[in-house]
């Protein structure tokens, strides 16, 4: 506790803002004055409460509805919890001009210390009576998982166990070289792939992989074996045994997890951008194929979304999202929501693609503030730069 019982908390939609002066200054008990839909929420409340459990903080959360538009009501409103709780604080940060108004209000006619947030310089500043929280630096360091949590959310395993990731890290560079001179055939290779190793029977998931040298394609195409492509496969040592016939192609994966890369287009780009972000040295936490439950229930039919990579370093997270094929607009709408509903406006995006963008696209991710990482950046260097440049103001 720095200097306060109770902290005064102006609830809005940006999650980070609404638990920041908690978790620094550690209040017995935090009040939030909210709009009309968060005080009725008891999932909010619930969410909110389940959070600070996680994070180790026991304090009382109490929440109180106010017209956030009436300046009126909400001194009204500040006045009452003044008058039940002793020795509050204050946190100005975020809400409407009304409730701004309101807290000034109360300045002016009760001396309490009130303070606020600083985005920019990621630092709280004494607005008065407040010495305890001049320039005072927020070094907190989150998990990828917290800023879900800290937004009502939750995440889950996506298409890869976090936990095996290590022992692959040596492989993601030779592979990502494979695809790199393969780029424009990818699709093709992998769906050839896949036509070849298809599950067994009663759906038995086998390493063993054998069929024709020519396969069906899409819309009535025929796919060739990719022979050069599979024998740098196999000069890396994702397949084993492999043996080429004008007839016939065979090969092992070297085992599931390798069997599910190459049976995924995206999978190759994911897992080099994922190694670069722990490259960096920079992030507090990275994870690989995060499906993101929107309203934290992980029941079926809830609204999810998957996200290919995200990493985080002290309170500000990074969003990715990775395209081996040219990046629609849709995908760029997409990742902007994300960011905006679990990261607030602390939160970057990057968008990294193995094609070009064209002028349209690249205009479209200057307008949502998401950074374009295209082929020239692609380089290990390169790519720890551009993902290290993310993270600065």
């Amino acid at each position: 506790m720095r200097g306060m019982e109770t902290l005064i908390e102006l609830l809005d939609r940006r999650p980070l803002e609404n638990i920041l002066g908690a978790e620094v200054f550690r209040p017995k008990r935090v009040v939030y004055i909210c709009p009309a839909f968060a005080a009725r929420s008891a999932a909010l409340h619930k969410k909110m409460r389940a959070y600070f459990e996680r994070r180790g903080q026991r304090v009382e959360l109490i929440f109180f509805k106010a017209d956030v538009y009436d300046a009126d009501a909400v001194l009204a409103l500040l006045r009452t919890i003044l008058a039940r709780y002793d020795d509050c604080a204050m946190d100005i940060t975020g809400g409407t001009d009304a409730v701004l108004f309101a807290a000034g209000l109360l300045c002016a006619e009760a001396n309490i210390p009130v303070f606020t947030y600083s985005r920019k310089k990621n630092s709280f500043y004494n607005i008065r009576n407040a010495d305890f929280a001049e320039g005072l630096a927020c070094s907190l360091r989150y998990e990828v998982e917290d800023f879900f949590l800290m937004a009502g959310g939750s995440v889950r395993e996506g298409r890869v166990n976090n936990g095996v990731l290590e022992r692959y890290l040596p492989d993601f560079d030779p592979f990502f070289e494979v695809f790199f001179r393969h780029r424009r055939d990818w699709t093709g290779i992998v769906t050839y792939i896949q036509r070849v190793s298809a599950a067994g029977e009663n759906g038995a998931i086998t390493w063993e992989a054998s069929g024709p040298y020519t396969v069906k394609g899409e819309r009535g195409s025929r796919i060739d074996a990719p022979e050069d492509a599979l024998r740098e496969l196999a000069a890396i040592g994702f397949i084993r045994e492999l043996r080429i016939t004008p007839e016939r192609v065979s090969f092992r994966f070297r085992d599931g997890q390798i069997r599910s890369w190459l049976r995924d287009v995206g999978s190759v780009l994911e897992t080099y951008v994922y190694k670069a972000c722990l490259d960096t040295g920079v992030f507090d936490d990275v994870r690989l194929s995060v499906i993101v439950d929107w309203e934290g229930e992980n029941r079926d039919g809830s609204v999810s979304n998957e996200l290919d990579v995200m990493c985080c370093r002290g309170v500000v997270p990074l969003f990715i999202s990775c395209k081996t094929c040219d990046v629609k607009t849709e995908a760029l709408n997409e990742l902007a929501v994300l960011r905006d509903r679990f990261g607030g406006e602390m939160a970057r995006a990057a968008i990294v693609t193995a094609e070009r963008g064209n002028a349209r696209m690249r205009s479209r991710a200057a307008e949502l503030n998401i950074q374009v990482i295209e082929p020239g950046d692609l380089s290990a260097e390169r790519l720890q730069k551009r993902l290290q440049d993310c993270m600065k103001i």
